[in-house]
């Protein structure tokens, strides 16, 4: 087929033309869609590997397409050296959900796959079940047990997404290719209705998220008012994600929980409802039987940015991590990067938790010097690299050339707990 080009038409021209030949209107119409950035179109795209509750045995992957794309499938095999692995691959069919974002009407489409065999490496890929699908993309269940791993983890994204982020993402990437997930502590984008930011962070961390599952908690830039003046988690959160749906009634997919290897992992909503899942998370680590507890949201506790406070975010669940022994709570927020020492809000010497900020991309605060923060970074972009190996949990925050920033481990012995600094 001959390509048509109208290299130097006015825009009144265009108009003219596409006036008099109605034909030319809809060619026309076709090539700004297509030219329309981070437009959606039959194949797969912004595919993004999720935990489930039990990671031993089942994972989840959401893409999206355009509205043509009536049904979607996804494929699974257990990865072999060659390519005979296809012969055995497991077809499952999607769910579907439409959208529109960014004035575009999209499908977005989501898949879990279960009865999967712990510690296994499998490969995957999604698509419409004719011609059109992704690569086939490796991935591996988590232990049935408690194992030593690593993970990533990142403070908000937010501006300057393409210009500036994703050099961190992959900074982190290329420092630990090992990480078995990627936890995002909100404000991932700057507007929620803005889907062309989306398009911007699906970009940034291209394949890696294919690979590594994320686990994101929404921040104060994911929520927005509509027409009805309501504020309102963004349209393409659940549209692009298929996290657990174990959290508190009203916070599907913004609150929820993991138990990894001998973790459990806790993200929790720090927008909306927060004496509810101070309920609902007194329930749950009442009854933890993992070693660590690692707790993941947005606004933090302490506030390391000059004039901020978010008081009822530490009244509500402060009380709940000394109760149950919490022993990591990561955040953003504050474009900044901060870390206490084991502290307690009641003031008592023994246990205690680590409270982290931290950001990952281009917007920076100025500090305000807190006594709870030993150490303070500003006007720098972060990543974090945490290891967890048996009684120790290691924590690395390195600047986005990987220059280690702040170091340090939580040790637990005997029934007590220290930190010891790097």
């Amino acid at each position: 087929m001959k390509t048509i080009r109208f290299p130097s038409l006015s825009l009144s021209r265009r108009a003219v033309l596409a006036v008099a030949v109605p034909a030319v209107a809809v060619l026309l119409a076709a090539l700004e869609i297509s030219s329309a950035p981070f437009a959606p179109s039959p194949l797969p795209d912004r595919i993004v590997a999720n935990w489930t509750a039990s990671p031993a045995t089942s994972f989840s992957v959401t893409w999206r397409t355009d509205a043509s794309v009536a049904q979607g499938f996804a494929e699974i095999a257990e990865a072999s050296d060659g390519p005979s692995f296809e012969k055995n691959a497991r077809r499952v069919a999607a769910r579907k959900e439409a959208y529109t974002a960014g004035g575009r009407a999209a499908h977005a489409f989501s898949v879990t796959f279960e009865g999967l065999r712990p510690s296994t490496e499998y490969l995957y890929r999604v698509g419409d079940g004719g011609e059109s699908w992704s690569e086939w993309i490796p991935f591996r269940t988590a232990a049935d047990r408690e194992e030593p791993f690593t993970f990533l983890y990142l403070g908000d994204a937010q501006t300057r997404i393409h210009a500036a982020w994703a050099r961190v993402v992959r900074k982190a990437y290329e420092t630990a290719p090992d990480a078995r997930f990627l936890i995002h502590a909100g404000d991932l984008i700057n507007n929620h209705d803005r889907d062309e930011q989306w398009g911007e962070w699906h970009a940034a961390s291209s394949w890696v998220q294919r690979v590594i599952p994320a686990m994101p908690v929404p921040g104060n830039h994911e929520y927005g008012r509509g027409p009805d003046g309501q504020r309102r988690l963004t349209v393409n959160w659940r549209a692009q994600f298929t996290l657990p749906a174990n959290g508190p009634e009203g916070l599907e997919e913004t609150c929820y929980f993991v138990d990894f290897q001998g973790v459990r992992l806790v993200g929790l909503n720090s927008n909306e409802k927060l004496r509810e899942q101070a309920a609902w998370l007194d329930r749950l680590l009442a009854k933890n039987p993992n070693r660590w507890t690692i707790v993941f949201f947005h606004h933090p506790l302490y506030s390391g940015a000059r004039g901020r406070d978010n008081r009822e975010v530490r009244e509500f669940w402060q009380p709940v991590f000394d109760r149950h022994g919490v022993d990591l709570v990561l955040s953003g927020h504050d474009h900044i990067y901060t870390r206490t020492r084991l502290v307690r809000g009641d003031g008592a010497r023994e246990g205690g938790t680590v409270y982290v900020i931290s950001v990952s991309g281009a917007k920076m605060y100025e500090p305000d010097e807190r006594p709870q923060f030993p150490k303070v970074i500003a006007g720098t972009q972060m990543f974090q690299v945490i290891r967890v190996r048996g009684d120790e949990l290691s924590f690395e925050a390195r600047t986005a050339r990987g220059t280690l920033a702040d170091s340090f481990v939580i040790e637990k012995r005997g029934g007590g707990k220290r930190l010891i600094e790097k």
